[in-house]
């Protein structure tokens, strides 16, 4: 069974200035193909994505039942999870495979076969720390043509890609919150067997294998084990000071004191609160953004519509400027040529034209008679371009193939 690849980009965090000369950078690096590869897919990644966080969701409600304190960014987790499952959902809905491989591919690299969108998405939540605004996202989005041209295609689905990066960093945060409650129960395990000598069948905390009361039960600590464990024990005061003494004594021999990895645990918590607030911030704000305002504010098509020679496309209704883009992109990918350069020509076509004229107006070119000449332009030869000769030569073919056919089926 083949299995997708996974892209993770990691960032650290850029002022706006800063990113915004990056993803030019990224624009001059990237090399494209006309599709992405189907083994970059990333709903099913998606979708595992989320069942981790849904365990660690269960995992937390079961932790607060015992009383044990739960990791600050699980709080966000516990309040939000609804907010996640309803995006997974509609985003399995939204990007089918046949919908995703249509986007255009990045052609090498580290990158290699995944959609230029979703890199540039993946680019922009790692550098800014999940935290996503709307005027912030029009300005990456510019920045990044100043290199590199997006399909309307492309800017009208960023947000579906934004929200799969950020699904996929909350659950590398669920992971950590996993790991950290499980370092909490292992404390309170100890403690409950340690300082309060309880039976085995009057324990609350149970594990598989019960270590010896020696100095080794805090072998292989982690931090937040050591942050809680020496929270724990300080509640007991002097009942529970020969094992803070224990604890102190082997982190010291490890060349670290208490004190600093309660501070490094602190800071750790810290940054993973602020990171998943922002991603499920973010997420609803990228559900409120019309696509349609960014796209129509900063795609070169749209600029060049605007421009149209008649006048008539500005008092277009949106369904109908909508149709006219459309059919751009359907232009483009029978022709393999780029959506602006289609557009400038139509353009370049209509205004050669009396303004008062129909041919005036560039719509001529995209949808009506003018298309022919527009293919002309484009030096693409289509189905309706074909001359007499042409004609001729496609009818005796079929002729022939025909009487081939019938010739086989009379033996």
């Amino acid at each position: 069974m083949k299995v997708n690849k996974v892209l993770k980009i990691n960032g650290t965090l850029l002022d706006k200035k800063q990113l915004e000369n990056h993803l030019q950078k990224v624009a001059s690096n990237h090399n494209l193909n006309n599709k992405s590869e189907k083994n970059t897919y990333p709903v099913p990644q998606m979708l595992e994505n989320f069942k981790i966080i849904e365990q660690v969701y269960h995992l937390l409600n079961e932790h607060l039942k015992l009383g044990i304190s739960i990791h600050p960014a699980g709080e966000w987790l516990l309040d939000n999870l609804y907010i996640i499952e309803e995006t997974v959902k509609q985003i399995e809905k939204n990007l089918s495979l046949k919908k995703y491989t249509n986007f255009v591919g990045i052609a090498n690299g580290p990158y290699k076969g995944f959609a230029r969108i979703y890199v540039l998405a993946s680019e922009i939540v790692a550098y800014t720390d999940n935290k996503i605004e709307r005027k912030d996202l029009e300005d990456y989005l510019v920045s990044y043509q100043t290199k590199k041209t997006l399909s309307m295609e492309e800017i009208w689905n960023i947000g579906i890609f934004l929200q799969i990066a950020m699904i996929e960093n909350i659950r590398e945060i669920c992971e950590k919150i996993y790991s950290c409650q499980i370092q909490k129960y292992k404390a309170e395990n100890i403690v409950e067997r340690l300082v309060e000598n309880k039976e085995k069948g009057n324990q609350q905390f149970k594990v598989n294998s019960i270590k010896k009361i020696e100095k080794d039960i805090f072998e292989d600590m982690k931090y937040p084990f050591i942050e809680y464990m020496s929270y724990i024990l300080k509640r007991y005061g002097k009942k529970g000071y020969s094992y803070l003494k224990a604890l102190e004594e082997t982190v010291e021999m490890a060349g670290n004191t208490v004190s600093e990895v309660i501070k490094k645990e602190h800071f750790d918590i810290a940054v993973r609160k602020v990171s998943i607030g922002n991603s499920i911030t973010s997420i609803k704000k990228i559900q409120r953004i019309n696509f349609l305002e960014i796209f129509e504010k900063i795609n070169g098509v749209e600029e060049i519509l605007k421009q149209d020679p008649s006048k008539v496309y500005e008092k277009m209704e949106d369904k109908t400027k909508e149709y006219y883009r459309n059919r751009i992109k359907e232009i483009a990918k029978k022709t393999k040529i780029s959506e602006i350069y289609i557009a400038r020509k139509a353009l370049e076509l209509s205004e050669k034209m009396d303004n008062s004229s129909k041919q005036a107006h560039i719509g001529y070119y995209l949808i009506d008679k003018g298309i022919n000449e527009l293919y002309k332009i484009l030096q693409y030869k289509s189905s309706r371009q074909m001359n007499s000769k042409d004609k001729v030569k496609v009818y005796l073919l079929g002729i022939s193939v025909l009487s081939i056919l019938l010739s086989i089926r009379n033996k």
